[in-house]
């Protein structure tokens, strides 16, 4: 099993659940964070001068799948959440040793 963790846009949110819907996979735990990545954040002209938004709000995504799924959600993220603009986000893979369902105890490896 592995773990999918994606960062992306807050708007992209709607169009990631939906794309991950027609693949079949339901369960996903979203958070809402802050980050910067190489933009290193945006940077606004105003009548007082110059200020910089360091941190930019975005949108945690992590989903546990089969290995055999690996490829097309990330697949399924990166088609939906893609602007082509600089902040679209990054997929990270991670290793799952082991899953238990709380309420039966069944163990998935």
């Amino acid at each position: 099993m592995k773990k999918v963790e994606a960062i992306i846009r807050t708007e992209k949110l709607g169009a990631v659940k939906s794309a991950l819907e027609e693949i079949g996979i339901h369960g996903m735990t979203v958070y809402e964070v802050s980050g910067r990545g190489e933009q290193k954040g945006l940077e606004f002209t105003h009548r007082a001068g110059k200020f910089r938004i360091d941190m930019l709000p975005k949108m945690k995504i992590e989903i546990v799948i089969k290995d055999s799924l690996v490829s097309t959600v990330i697949d399924g993220i990166c088609t939906s959440a893609r602007t082509g603009e600089v902040g679209d986000g990054r997929i990270f893979v991670l290793p799952v040793v082991r899953s238990i369902k709380v309420r039966t105890g069944e163990v998935e490896k």
